[in-house]
């Protein structure tokens, strides 16, 4: 699957990690990978300087290590889970 690098992609994503429950925020600081877990909250704070690009690679590499169940989620977004699950298992 190939992915678009566009604001209309990274919209997705994010609204795929609000319904697995998860705040989504930007915020400044020294993330190492781009993005921090804070668990108890199920908050994800990324990092507010990257780039378009980087915040849709960093919101594809959290997914890779949130447990997920796809049919908790609607139809569109179960779908672009999958699409992007067969992305975990090429890398």
């Amino acid at each position: 699957m190939s992915i678009k690098y566009n604001p209309a992609t990274l919209t997705r994503i994010e609204k795929l990690i609000e319904e697995l429950g998860y705040i989504l925020r930007y915020e400044r600081g020294t993330f190492q990978s781009g993005y921090c877990i804070l668990e108890q909250r199920k908050v994800v704070v990324l990092n507010k300087f990257l780039q378009t690009e980087g915040r849709i690679n960093t919101l594809i590499d959290l997914l890779s290590n949130l447990s997920v169940e796809p049919t908790h989620l609607s139809p569109d977004n179960r779908k672009l889970y999958e699409e992007l699950s067969a992305r975990f298992e090429e890398s």
